[in-house]
């Protein structure tokens, strides 16, 4: 999705990939990592983050919800999204802020357009809306293989969301989906290898950021 941001003087990093890909377990790292070097830095997740985007995420996620439309749907991240980038994302980067979010934009064109198999125009145009002109400066997509982002969340014994509850066939286009978004922006995207241990998957991604921004000495 191509636009230009306003001009900001914070930066905002994205984290992308399938459930259980280890991006949530990243993109804490990463925090941690510019916290601890005073680098004055917020972290977030989409859907979420404010009091009326985590009352949407719960919808969305919500097995009882079942009847849901995929338009419904749709809408209902781009709504989480639009809160949070006013309440959230704007304000950080405004002050000059690292913005640090667990998924974004990536996500609705992977699982909605990909994965639900909604127009990827239509997705575009919504997900122009939910973001309100803001563009991730750097994205990582952590690509894992389906089975094994299955067996991850059985050794974990964590009961599947709405989402995660979707059939294998549904994940693998929503991971194809971000292999393609990965293509298509690789000005802004890193594609990396989930499958490394969490430690040597953190210093490259730390390594990534300090050679984009040149932040940290």
């Amino acid at each position: 999705m191509a636009q230009n941001n306003p001009v900001y003087s914070g930066k905002f990093v994205t984290f992308e990939g399938i459930d259980y890909s280890g991006k949530s377990v990243q993109s804490k790292i990463l925090y941690q990592k510019l916290v601890d070097h005073q680098i004055d830095t917020l972290l977030l997740r989409d859907p979420g983050a404010t009091a009326i985007s985590e009352r949407i995420r719960d919808i969305l996620l919500d097995k009882k919800n079942h009847e849901m439309s995929v338009w419904t749907e749709l809408l209902l991240y781009e709504a989480a999204r639009a809160q949070m980038v006013q309440e959230a994302i704007i304000p950080a980067l405004t002050a000059g802020k690292v913005v640090i979010c667990d998924r974004f934009y990536d996500s609705t064109t992977a699982y909605q357009g990909y994965g639900r198999q909604l127009d990827l125009a239509t997705v575009s145009r919504a997900n122009l809306l939910g973001a309100c002109g803001v563009t991730p400066d750097l994205t990582y997509i952590i690509d894992l293989d389906v089975n094994t982002a299955i067996k991850r969340r059985q050794e974990l014994n964590e009961k599947a969301d709405r989402l995660e509850a979707e059939s294998p066939e549904f994940q693998n286009r929503v991971r194809d989906g971000y292999l393609s978004i990965a293509k298509k922006e690789s000005h802004r995207i890193f594609l990396l290898k989930g499958e490394r241990s969490i430690e040597k998957l953190s210093q490259e991604i730390y390594n990534i950021f300090n050679n984009r921004f040149k932040l940290v000495e």
